[in-house]
């Protein structure tokens, strides 16, 4: 069973939307600071400020390389791990090229993923390759899967949240069966109660990428409430 703590520990909690504030940033790291959230995921141009807000936390920083679409030079892609890195990141959460891998350039796909591998492995930075499971049929995401794992990548992640769709169970399933005896499995994407975090991770999923962090964690207590008046039924 998991406490709310548990899971607050495993949520990287989203600030993503192109209308968030440098106010929503200082915000966001109060509520993960109170609520001893795992990390706060930010964009490029956000993580000084959420590296400054989180200091003395136990709350890390990660930043999307590539986001949304994965469609960035592998050039560039490194050079944002690099730039992150020296603002303070901890993680990095890179979209996997999605078109290059629809078009069956795998090596591409697998060269660029190891760009952003090379930047972040001598400073012990996690890189999380965000999959885009919506666009993939099931075969396709075991591939994705093991082009990660062979570019060197921590983790493999469902979704960037702007896609036609998030993380699904069949997805992880088919993650975690893939790779999860030698990477990690997030997902992410779509994931809006205390019971859909709890399914991900009774799957083998251990990262949840969250937008609604405090109505998921609240959520845990409303379950505790009619399981306590449940039980006063009996």
């Amino acid at each position: 069973m998991y406490s709310k703590n548990d899971v607050a520990k495993v949520i990287d909690h989203a600030v993503l939307k192109p209308t968030a504030t440098d106010n929503d940033i200082r915000s966001n790291a109060k509520m993960c600071i109170e609520r001893s959230v795992g990390d706060l995921c930010v964009r490029p141009t956000d993580v000084k400020l959420a590296v400054e807000q989180l200091a003395d936390s136990a709350t890390t920083v990660a930043m999307v390389v590539g986001f949304p679409h994965g469609s960035n030079r592998s050039e560039v892609k490194a050079l944002e791990a690099k730039l992150a890195i020296e603002d303070g990141a901890d993680e990095l959460d890179m979209v996997m090229n999605i078109g290059k891998f629809l078009s069956g350039d795998h090596e591409f796909v697998q060269q660029d993923i190891e760009a952003v591998v090379a930047v972040a492995e001598p400073h012990n930075i996690i890189v999380k390759v965000i999959l885009e499971v919506c666009y993939l049929t099931p075969e396709q995401i075991e591939d994705a899967c093991l082009i990660a794992q062979a570019a060197g990548a921590g983790f493999v992640k469902t979704s960037t949240g702007f896609g036609t769709g998030g993380a699904t169970p069949e997805a992880i399933k088919i993650m975690v069966k893939t790779v999860g005896d030698s990477m990690e499995v997030k997902a992410s994407g779509g994931i809006r109660s205390w019971q859909d975090a709890i399914n991900y991770l009774e799957q083998g999923a251990t990262r949840l990428g969250v937008g609604s962090t405090e109505a998921v964690l609240d959520g845990a207590e409303k379950i505790i409430t009619n399981d306590e008046l449940q039980d006063t039924d009996y």
